[in-house]
């Protein structure tokens, strides 16, 4: 099946904390970062997640929020550091590359955004996802 969404990341789930509905998956990305993705207790029967599952998370561009300085004190669970490697822009709105160790994220925000952080390649940057926003998939 191919999917629209730019951010797909091959990884092995850590860990499954099941709540009434929800539950949070750590996975371990093949680059060796953590993310967590948030989903439903429904989802995590139906592709039979468990420690070792191999699985890909996905991630809209649009649910990618950059930033350029160190964050603390952030809800946000998933801070990845990466390096810029290509800016695209458009009358409002901004692709942005970036390289995170075993992979690629791409970032779609405002032109604005990207002149008020002097995002150019090369620049480093944290890309912040809410777990809510990272989908998985197997097979």
């Amino acid at each position: 099946m191919s999917l629209s969404i730019r951010n797909q990341i091959p990884g092995t789930v850590l860990s499954v904390t099941p709540g009434e509905v929800m539950a949070t998956v750590k996975v371990r990305l093949d680059g060796g970062q953590e993310i967590t993705a948030a989903i439903t207790l429904e989802a995590v029967q139906e592709l039979a997640l468990e420690p070792g599952s191999a699985v890909r998370t996905l991630i809209k561009s649009t649910e990618v929020a950059l930033a350029t300085s160190t964050l603390g004190g952030v809800s946000i669970r998933n801070l990845i550091p990466g390096t810029v490697t290509e800016v695209a822009t458009g009358g409002a709105m901004a692709g942005v590359k970036v390289a995170v160790a075993g992979g690629e994220l791409t970032a779609a925000i405002t032109k604005d955004a990207v002149d008020d952080l002097g995002l150019t390649a090369g620049a480093e940057v944290t890309a912040l996802i809410k777990s809510t926003e990272v989908a998985l998939a197997t097979g």
